[in-house]
């Protein structure tokens, strides 16, 4: 049995959430619900649940603050949430799940199991420095956690010098550092990076336009990155390629 808590303002959404879990995940048992950020920290305390449901939007003390408050506990969260686009994508960069209210059964019980898999992993702490230094950032992303065969990489963002597609995994290139195989698609980073900083310029390649060093002309042609290895254009995206160089 998982130990879980609630930590959500609205009653309604507490109910509605706890109903759901006896419902569609009778493994996790709800140990106690709270309705602000001080009930929240003083909950984990002294329940010390494995999973935390912790709404974002809060009078007083919203989730995200009361994270800097809860020091390094074990508990996986799960984020709850009616809007807030910059806060989901810092969420996304942090490898943490959120759910949407209203919340759907299928994505609560993908959230929950993920929760299950990252307990033995201990990347809590890692994950919540890496959201809250994004959050601070404001313009743009900092840093990343990378899902891998062996659990979370946190890198720098700066440090990617490219990505390739390898089936449905990706293998990152940074910067000095070793090849990154994370168990991504390359589809799903383009979505989840910047689009202002990375690029794909063929359907197996994700650049980090700051690493260019030369483009090679041909039918669809090359890009030369600083780190020596080469990228293939695809034919179609040349002309535009070219236009975003200029």
């Amino acid at each position: 049995m998982i130990t879980a808590i609630i930590i959500d303002d609205e009653q309604k959404g507490r109910s509605a959430l706890r109903q759901k879990l006896k419902q569609y995940c009778p493994g996790v048992h709800v140990l106690g619900e709270g309705s602000s950020g001080t009930e929240g920290i003083q909950l984990i305390a002294s329940l010390k649940p494995k999973i935390v449901f912790l709404d974002i939007e809060m009078p007083g003390m919203n989730g995200f603050e009361m994270l800097n408050h809860i020091g390094a506990h074990s508990c996986q969260i799960i984020f709850t949430t009616a809007y807030d686009q910059y806060a989901i994508k810092a969420i996304k960069y942090a490898a943490f799940d959120y759910l949407l209210k209203p919340i759907d059964i299928e994505e609560l019980k993908s959230a929950v199991e993920n929760a299950e898999k990252q307990l033995s992993h201990h990347t809590t702490e890692e994950r919540l420095e890496t959201l809250v230094q994004n959050l601070a950032g404001n313009a743009q992303m900092q840093k990343i956690a990378i899902p891998t065969m062996e659990g979370l990489l946190f890198i720098n963002l700066t440090d990617i010098v490219y990505l390739k597609a390898e089936s449905n995994y990706t293998i990152i290139h940074c910067n000095h550092q070793p090849k990154i195989i994370a168990s991504r698609t390359l589809g799903s980073f383009e979505e989840l990076l910047p689009s202002s900083t990375f690029y794909r310029p063929h359907h197996s390649y994700l650049i980090n336009l700051n690493y260019i060093k030369r483009y090679i002309k041909g039918d669809g042609g090359q890009i030369e990155m600083e780190n020596g290895e080469y990228v293939d254009v695809a034919r179609r995206k040349k002309e535009e390629f070219i236009k975003l160089m200029r």
